[in-house]
């Protein structure tokens, strides 16, 4: 629904559609969708300024059990009908606000994200951030895992899975995918086309425009689905959507998605390039007659983002798993350089037009498991440190980095190599973060101290592969 919908339009939406309940969704500290559930009766206009209250004490990373009242306020330009419900049900997302005061909680991603917004006006450099995510996951036919103190293993299928070329089942009737070649070969090798089709049209139904979709390359169901650019906060709020209907319409046909960077050994990743621009009154600020048709304000802008990309990858890639992805001499855009169409930099300039209206900034570390509203907050937020305070971003490198002889390479940056030197990396280097108030040290300090639990979750266990390299010795 547009932005300026209101409360009353989405009720009578809501009546003219039959609904019966209304499915109030926000999200967590860590990018996941959480709901309740109400009758459509207990929606009212009120409800939208009044708010709708709930126990924060169970969210990660939130309220304690003795302060746990919070309030969810509903956003009216969010509202749909739900594809997946069988009851006719209203689905609306909210951001999340204090009781008493009604302010925005400050550990709220989506309070984030609109504290970004609000910030970017005010420096007076912009008045709109547009944000292109390109996502990419991947579409199994099983997952199993576990974990206990005396084993640990985890299996994914695919039916495309080159793995499975010798499977004894009937009929077996090849068509595999080999690995690292699908991108992206045509049906019935390519045997997803219809599941993907299926989730765009339904992304479609919901008010998320898509640019395209295909097989990504990766055997065993990688693919990709670009949505179409917008602001912040709406492009965070689309990634959702994007995320609950990967997710439902894969159960549908009883396969199962992953966003998860590195579910595959010895095969690509799935990454989150994400395209940036900065706009004022209609007017693209980042066309001009700078390298690549770039302005000057967007070569700082550059800079700035270069300069915190390390720091930036403890929200932008925000996993253990992340730096399974992120690794050096492979596809992954570990060298933090800039350059025109080059995908082997860490900031690619696309070139695909000459109208200033498409002139953008392409930033290729993050992945889809990153938080969308923290990551595009934290993205813009580098970027404007880059313009306030005119951050050369250097020289652009045009070469293949992955060719570039040794002693090339070592005078190219590269992301952090795992989650707790990222970690370490935003501790020294945050102050970009609390302009404006939009993240807060008691954030950060959270999600520092939450994901080096992870990180030593991982480190402390022993590795099925360890056995491989070491049971003999």
């Amino acid at each position: 629904m547009s932005t300026t919908t209101t409360a009353k339009s989405v009720l009578e939406m809501a009546q003219k559609k039959g609904a019966q309940m209304v499915d109030v969704k926000f999200v967590d500290t860590f990018g996941i969708w959480q709901h309740f559930t109400l009758p459509i009766s207990e929606l009212t206009e009120e409800a939208f300024t009044e708010g709708l209250g709930f126990d924060g004490s169970s969210i990660r990373g939130w309220k304690s059990i003795e302060a746990s009242d919070m309030l969810a306020m509903p956003d009216p330009s969010t509202a749909f009908i739900d594809p997946f419900c069988r009851v006719p049900t209203l689905s609306i997302t909210c951001t999340v606000a204090e009781t008493g005061t009604k302010e925005i909680y400050s550990r709220d991603p989506r309070g984030i994200a609109q504290r970004a917004e609000k910030y970017l006006q005010s420096t007076g450099i912009a008045d709109a951030a547009y944000f292109g995510p390109e996502a990419e996951f991947f579409i199994f036919d099983s997952v199993q895992y576990d974990q206990k103190v005396n084993s640990a293993f985890y299996n994914v299928d695919s039916e495309e899975g080159i793995w499975n070329s010798g499977r004894g089942d009937t009929p077996n009737l090849g068509y595999k995918i080999r690995h690292k070649e699908g991108y992206f070969p045509v049906p019935p090798s390519d045997a997803l086309q219809d599941i993907r089709t299926e989730m765009c049209l339904v992304m479609e139904q919901l008010g998320v425009q898509v640019e395209r979709q295909h097989h990504e390359v990766a055997t065993a169901g990688q693919a990709e689905i670009d949505i179409r650019f917008d602001t912040l906060v709406k492009t965070a709020d689309n990634m959702m959507v994007y995320k609950y209907v990967l997710k439902n319409v894969a159960k549908k046909y009883g396969k199962t998605v992953t966003l998860m960077p590195k579910p595959l050994f010895g095969d690509n990743g799935s990454g989150m390039h994400t395209h940036m621009s900065l706009w004022k009154k209609g007017k693209p600020l980042f066309a001009g007659n700078e390298y690549a048709g770039l302005s000057q304000l967007a070569l700082y802008y550059i800079g700035g983002v270069l300069k915190h990309a390390r720091a930036l990858c403890a929200i932008c890639s925000p996993t253990t798993n992340s730096y399974k992805r992120l690794v050096p001499g492979y596809e992954a855009p570990v060298n933090l350089a800039y350059s025109s169409r080059n995908r082997s930099a860490g900031i690619r300039i696309p070139t695909y037009s000459e109208n200033p209206k498409t002139k953008r900034i392409e930033y290729r570390p993050p992945d889809p498991s990153a938080n969308p509203y923290l990551a595009f907050a934290a993205m813009m937020l580098a970027g404007l440190d880059g313009i306030i305070n005119k951050i050369d971003p250097g020289e652009p490198l045009d070469k293949n980095i992955y060719e570039l002889p040794p002693e090339e390479l070592k005078q190219v940056p590269s992301v952090p190599g795992s989650l707790g030197e990222a970690l370490d990396c935003l501790e020294k280097d945050h102050e970009f973060l609390l302009k404006g108030d939009v993240f807060t040290m008691d954030f950060l300090d959270m999600w520092i101290a939450s994901k080096r639990k992870e990180h030593d979750a991982l480190r402390l266990r022993p590795h099925p592969y360890e056995f491989f390299l070491y049971y003999d010795v």
